[in-house]
């Protein structure tokens, strides 16, 4: 059925479903996230694989080049996803609200803030009008849902940053600034210091009207415990997962975990500070077998950012390219490119045509932008999931 329109009504059943207990909703709609996580939702959080009736496919049908992925489709699942985490209280959820916002709901709009994208596809030609006739961002559609819905939805980004129940303060997004929080106990100020997606680093100050016992949850974000989603629709090629450090006033203390939550159950007082200090490594991403349009081929994140390669930063071309596994990547902050923006970069193999090696393939620079930043230096070859290996890439015409 229609991506949007599915996300919409979920969204009212999940509030049906936490207002009256109705247990039919609540099992339907956790087997209806279930389907969608095990083989339906894009990378970058997309949904709605088919332009035909902007809607869902089959079971892993997830092309890249003729994703629909509409931007209402992105905020729909938002909608969705931070609705069941209400109803359940299980992070999953916030994972996949996470990685919708950075990526597949963020590209929708141009960095000018008035370009917009209807579908966000994964890859491209840089020939073909996909957005609704046109290769680029627009100003405007003839239906023109996309660009107010963003407008809706980007100004009530705070509400999702926080929850509360009981005596228990849930942080469900790591988003720099301050919040008013009323607890049972006592009113709670709460500020957030970072750079985060980029930086793992975050400093949350607790500035309680009075002393109190109370818990503070901090999600573990399921990229950070080696899960890229909550399913296995893809998974990580390396799966170690280094240590999540936290201390509070400086010093590291252990903490259990619950439901994607590290707890921390103590008594707080005015001007408390948790430091949180989750590691970001470069992560190349597989597919699940079932996913015919990914095999042979690689994804690269970095945090809860998506990365994708274009044509303008490879030699004009992204299909030729061969990113094995003994490739070294690096990532580094280029304050000045893209309004400011992590790339991935390092060298790859890569097939060419002016006969410059007798094997047809040579070593090249390579750089990867976040998938959300795509598309704002000119149309080009774009792709999320990237050749493996020489025999899934092709050569250049």
């Amino acid at each position: 059925g229609h991506a949007v329109r599915a996300g919409y009504m979920y969204s009212a059943m999940a509030d049906v479903a936490a207002l009256t207990g109705n247990r039919d909703y609540r099992e339907t709609l956790d087997a209806l996230w279930e389907d969608v996580v095990s083989g339906k939702l894009y990378l970058t959080g997309g949904i709605g694989a088919r332009r035909h009736h902007e809607s869902f496919g089959d079971p892993y049908e997830l092309p890249n080049a003729s994703a629909y992925n509409e931007t209402c489709a992105a905020i729909a699942n938002m909608f969705w996803n931070h609705r069941m985490f209400l109803l359940h209280g299980e992070s999953k959820y916030m994972d996949v609200f996470e990685r919708t916002l950075y990526n597949g709901f963020l590209s929708g709009v141009g960095m000018s803030g008035d370009r917009f994208f209807y579908p966000n596809p994964l890859a491209t030609d840089g020939q073909t009008d996909f957005n609704q006739g046109r290769k680029e961002r627009a100003p405007w559609f003839d239906c023109s849902c996309c660009p107010v819905n963003i407008v809706r939805f980007v100004p009530s980004l705070s509400g999702y940053i926080y929850a509360q129940k009981d005596d228990s303060i849930y942080v469900n997004l790591y988003i720099g600034g301050e919040a008013e929080i009323d607890l049972p106990a006592t009113p709670v100020t709460l500020s957030q210091e970072t750079d985060y997606p980029w930086d793992g680093k975050v400093v949350l100050t607790l500035n309680p009207d009075k002393e109190a016992a109370f818990t503070l949850k901090l999600r573990i974000p399921g990229w950070a415990a080696g899960k890229p989603v909550p399913n296995n629709l893809y998974s990580y090629e390396d799966e170690n997962v280094a240590a999540i450090a936290i201390e509070v006033n400086g010093e590291a203390i252990d903490y259990s975990t619950e439901n994607g939550y590290a707890i921390l159950e103590r008594s707080w007082k005015n001007g408390d500070r948790v430091e949180i200090d989750f590691p970001m490594p470069i992560r190349r991403v597989h597919a699940h077998p079932n996913v015919e349009a990914d095999q042979g081929r690689v994804a690269l994140e970095r945090g809860p950012i998506v990365y994708c390669a274009e044509g303008v930063d490879n030699q004009g071309h992204v299909e030729n390219l061969v990113l094995g596994c003994d490739v070294n990547l690096l990532a580094e902050r280029q304050p000045d490119l893209l309004n400011g923006v992590t790339v991935l970069s390092g060298s790859v193999e890569a097939w060419v045509n002016d006969n410059s090696s007798p094997d047809g393939m040579d070593e090249i620079p390579f750089m990867a932008i976040p998938y959300y930043a795509w598309n704002h230096r000119g149309p080009c070859e774009m792709a999320v999931w990237l050749p493996e290996n020489k025999n899934v890439a092709v050569i250049p015409e």
